[in-house]
């Protein structure tokens, strides 16, 4: 039976390359599906998965009124969450995988996950999912093929990447692609597996629905196996946002920032300037994943690899980010969210009164007052870019845009200040490397707990840390017209534990110096840690409701805590051993010295 469904897919294929069709046939042995649909990335086909996902009870449709082509998914209880214990990196030895990732030997690997693929799509379809990762045609763009039994998977690949014949046609009869192998199986945790091969680019994940573990192109490819690439081809796969800020002149500046989770990453991408920055326009070229090479004027040049937006859903509002929540207003497929009587959706922190009575994430009925929360805290959101009121025309641009500067940023209560920029280039990695955020009470039960995220990539980074942070020192070499870095906090507090900085899009005045920077038009202070703005000639404070003392608290730079600071660093440069890159050990040992100095 498995042979003569190989034989099936062959004859269907809309493609002759050989090695997909002979890897599709090979696949289709193992799992046994009975049916094989190759995804065209049409809009029939949309209409016909969309349809059967309602009838199969996957989806559940919006009214149209309210949410035009929006649809419910609630996904199993236990699977809600990328599952960071039970992702690997399979590599020939674990010195490549790192101390920071799970790993397994490869042969181990395909072992074990064949037996659990072995037959698991009897009684199912596999679809295959060809999709191109960055605007086709471009350079910098990489093909994927994913084959799932998901249609859940397919609609929401469709949405975020360049899905169907498009990216058949780019690859050609090349060799060159992702092989990406998933299935939901019976979704159980205990056979639940997310394993990357980086030298054979290959994805293998079983037993999860959840986006992050099964949108393969997402932070499986862009990240985990493209940081792995990049290293190998000399560019950078980042966990950043990109975007284009445009002055009253029409000069456009664009700027990389990496976050990690929780710290306002998505609203710095389509922040709204204050009415203070009239004629000041911020435009999206990406809300999470940043492909970055050299170019050939001697700049650093990104592209967003993605076609839309996988966001967190529970605190999006229309005063945090109106333009997400224009962008989610329609053709959006909203995961483990509330829904009301009239069949819109609802989550924590959305705009207007809690309603009474609401379906929960899980199916059951749920009343205002509950101790349980309605929407799950991880629900989400998956929308086309194109949905964006501030899409950059640049977002499909193949060569994609000139990056100018490098933001860096964590939640932090005290120590890093509201913005300093780096001395040069082997600084401003340090500064990345050592970046982190506070824990919450309600993640670890202990409050300001610091969470190093080397460039906010810890759970994303497909090969050894120490080798990751010394790849972005190499760099330098061939990036004749760096960027220039900073790092920022919006998070610093007062002694009553309140925020000092009012954040959101007062962060454009943050933003309007570090392009004042870039174009060399402020002078700065200098401190022993970076260069801070001058109380005379620095932050446009111009209609802030925010005392001066506030200002000076907010950008403070005390040596006490930073002394502390470089202390609690060691563990994490331990960890890597060996291979803790020499310059950023030396960068340290310089901020010690002149700290005791």
């Amino acid at each position: 039976m498995a042979s003569t469904q190989a034989a099936a897919a062959s004859e269907q294929a809309p493609t002759k390359n050989p090695t997909l069709l002979a890897w599709v046939a090979k696949m289709a042995a193992m799992t046994q599906p009975d049916r094989i649909v190759w995804c065209d990335g049409s809009e029939a086909e949309k209409q016909r998965l969309t349809e059967q996902a309602v009838k199969d009870g996957t989806l559940i449709p919006l009214n149209p009124q309210k949410r035009p082509g929006c649809y419910l998914h609630r996904s199993n209880p236990n699977d809600v969450a990328r599952v960071e214990h039970l992702t690997f990196i399979c590599t020939p030895n674990k010195t490549d995988a790192g101390p920071t990732n799970n790993w397994m030997e490869p042969e181990a690997a395909y072992t074990k996950l064949s037996q659990l693929f072995e037959g698991c799509m009897k009684g199912r379809t596999m679809y295959v999912v060809p999709y191109a990762m960055g605007p086709l045609g471009g350079a910098s763009t990489k093909i994927g093929v994913e084959l799932t039994d998901s249609d859940y998977v397919v609609l929401n690949m469709r949405i975020m990447t360049r899905m169907g014949k498009a990216a058949l046609d780019m690859l050609g009869d090349s060799d060159d692609f992702n092989r990406g192998l998933h299935s939901t199986g019976d979704v159980n945790p205990d056979r639940r597996y997310i394993c990357h091969f980086p030298q054979d680019n290959t994805i293998w994940s079983f037993g999860s629905g959840y986006g992050g573990n099964v949108l393969l192109g997402k932070k499986c490819l862009a990240l985990r196996i493209g940081s792995y690439l990049g290293r190998e081809e000399g560019w950078l796969a980042e966990h950043m946002l990109i975007l284009g800020v445009t002055s009253p002149k029409g000069e456009t500046t664009y700027i990389a920032a990496a976050f990690p989770s929780a710290c306002g990453k998505t609203n710095f991408a389509m922040m709204i300037p204050p009415k203070e920055y009239q004629g000041w326009k911020i435009e999206t070229v990406g809300d999470d994943i940043a492909w970055m090479r050299p170019g050939p004027d001697g700049r650093l040049y990104a592209i967003n690899p993605e076609a839309g937006y996988f966001g967190v859903v529970p605190g999006t509002n229309y005063k945090t980010n109106p333009n997400a929540m224009e962008t989610i207003s329609k053709d959006t497929l909203f995961t483990n969210v509330a829904l009301t009587p009239d069949g819109d959706v609802w989550w924590e922190g959305k705009d207007g009164e809690v309603p009474e009575e609401l379906i929960d994430w899980q199916g059951k009925p749920w009343k205002k007052g509950s101790t349980e929360k309605a929407a799950h805290p991880n629900s989400r959101f998956t929308a086309p870019m194109s949905n964006n009121p501030v899409l950059s025309a640049k977002a499909n641009d193949p060569q994609g845009v000139p990056i100018s500067a490098i933001i860096f940023g964590g939640r932090r209560s005290n120590t890093v200040p509201l913005v300093l920029q780096a001395f040069n280039w082997t600084h401003g990695v340090f500064l990345g490397a050592t970046m982190g955020s506070e824990t919450t009470a309600a993640a670890t039960g202990k409050v300001g707990v610091v969470r190093r995220d080397p460039m906010a990539m810890l759970p994303f980074c497909g090969y050894h840390m120490g080798d990751y942070l010394q790849h972005w020192l190499d760099m330098q070499k061939s990036i004749p017209q760096l960027p220039k870095i900073f790092q920022v906090n919006w998070f610093r507090q007062d002694k009553n534990g309140k925020f000092i900085w009012p954040g959101y899009g007062e962060n454009m005045r943050v933003l309007e110096w570090i392009v004042n920077r870039v174009q060399g038009r402020v002078p700065t202070q200098e401190t022993l840690l970076g260069w801070v703005p001058r109380q005379d000639q620095g932050l446009n404070l111009k209609g802030l409701d925010l005392s001066e003392e506030a200002v000076l608290e907010a950008t403070s730079i005390k040596e006490d805590e930073w002394k502390s600071e470089l202390k609690s660093q060691e563990v994490f440069f331990e960890q890597l051993g060996t291979k803790a890159p020499e310059a950023l050990m030396l960068q340290r040992k310089l901020l010690i010295a002149r700290l005791d100095g």
